[in-house]
């Protein structure tokens, strides 16, 4: 099947939903030149609401958080450690924040490999995986098994919310 870019039925559910969904889709990237780079997604994490304590939008409404406000499909770019970009999709319904962290494709195995490798960066923060002609997710029919573990990463969330199995990841076996 050719690729099909997603839709915004499929962002428009529950991040819990769409996070196992999107492992095993196709993110994809026009660069100026033409030129299409496409990676398998094969991990992504959930970050759901002002509750879960591993969310941006855990600390409220910010400049920063805003895009997690916002409707589903927004691509929200940040800049982790001051020197990593990392990509999420928003999810779910606007003014309830969450969003799914695009942690690792198939060949680049974290989330600022993928980000460098897409060249990805604060430019398409804002932006939307429904319209931009630069950067977007499709689907060719490909399914992987999956599997869960806890997300990466978030310490300072306090156990509960570190030990939730909210990372999604492509099962080899």
């Amino acid at each position: 099947m050719a690729p099909i870019r997603l839709t915004e039925s499929f962002y428009h559910r529950d991040c819990l939903e769409v996070a196992p969904d999107l492992v095993g889709k196709l993110l994809m990237r026009r660069l100026p030149d033409g030129t299409i780079l496409q990676e398998r997604i094969a991990e992504t994490e959930a970050y759901r609401g002002q509750e879960d304590l591993a969310c941006h939008a855990s600390k409220g409404r910010t400049p920063r958080t805003e895009l997690l406000y916002r409707e589903s499909g927004v691509i929200y770019v940040y800049l982790c450690y001051g020197m990593h970009w990392l990509m999420n999709v928003i999810t779910g319904e606007p003014e309830q924040p969450q969003g799914v962290l695009l942690r690792a494709g198939v060949v680049h195995n974290g989330p600022a490999k993928l980000t460098k490798y897409l060249q990805v960066d604060k430019q398409f923060n804002g932006d939307s995986f429904l319209t931009c002609p630069e950067l977007w997710i499709a689907d060719d029919g490909f399914r992987p098994a999956l599997r869960t573990d806890v997300r990466v990463g978030i310490d300072y969330a306090g156990a509960y919310w570190k030990n939730m199995p909210w990372r999604w990841i492509a099962d080899e076996k």
